[in-house]
């Protein structure tokens, strides 16, 4: 075990109870973004491009969802600050990473609700003081438990599953078979065109579905990069304004 992957490992638990702590509030939610938290595990790691390549795939199955009543469908943190450190250490290839972290961001999802259902208890011992009309002991209950509650919750999953994951989780993936391995790899490629259908569909734009297929199928048929992907939209969009701009 090396001082490089305790560092990392630290990192990773660190980062994942401060983008979900609500610290600095304006700012916290872009933290725990997948392609934020990518390029400083490159940086630990030595390998940036891979890193933000991996970060970019995972952050574009979650740009549709919705906070509906605060609650998120996913956890796309968690499943960065897992699945990319593997990915990294494993030599996974990028479709893999993408479907290794569906499952994370799921459980993520359970670590909140834990979050939430012990945090009742601080905020019942917290009614009963505002009762007594004790206000320090109400601050107290506010954010002292609930701040060492949710660092403990975040940090030590995400430190262990850093720390000793990429051993476990490459071998297992060493002895799967291949058909596997490479069902994996398809369905890897599929999410990420998944998370940009349902921002349309949560925009509300049905009609950009065909921009969306035309833009999917060239991509797997021409091999088209996403640089020269951005170009063609942009021209594409802009013709679009023009012709409605003439029209009125």
């Amino acid at each position: 075990m090396t001082a490089q992957l305790i560092i990392l490992a630290i990192f990773c638990g660190v980062w994942y109870w401060v983008s979900n702590s609500g610290f600095f509030y304006s700012f916290y939610a872009a933290l725990g973004t997948p392609l934020f938290i990518s390029f400083w595990i490159g940086v630990i790691l030595g390998d940036i491009p891979t890193a933000v390549v991996l970060g970019a795939n995972i952050n574009m199955m979650y740009l549709g969802l919705v906070s509906t009543g605060n609650n998120m469908p996913a956890d796309p943190s968690l499943a960065a600050l897992i699945a990319i450190p593997v990915a990294l250490q494993s030599n996974m290839d990028v479709a893999t990473a993408v479907t290794l972290a569906v499952p994370f961001a799921v459980l993520g999802v359970f670590i909140d609700q834990i979050r939430r259902t012990v945090n009742a208890v601080w905020i019942h011992m917290a009614d009963r003081y505002a009762a007594e009309g004790n206000a320090q002991k109400v601050t107290w209950c506010l954010f002292v438990p609930t701040t060492l509650f949710n660092f403990c919750l975040r940090f030590f999953p995400v430190f262990l599953a850093t720390l000793f994951g990429s051993k476990y989780i490459s071998a297992f993936l060493e002895i799967l078979p291949a058909w596997i391995t490479h069902g994996l790899s398809v369905a890897g490629g599929i999410l990420p065109a998944m998370g940009f259908a349902i921002t349309i569909m949560v925009i509300g734009k049905k009609e950009l579905m065909p921009f969306f297929f035309i833009g999917f199928f060239l991509v797997q048929f021409l091999g088209l990069g996403t640089m020269a992907c951005a170009i063609f939209g942009a021209c594409i969009a802009m013709l679009c304004i023009k012709k409605g701009a003439t029209e009125v």
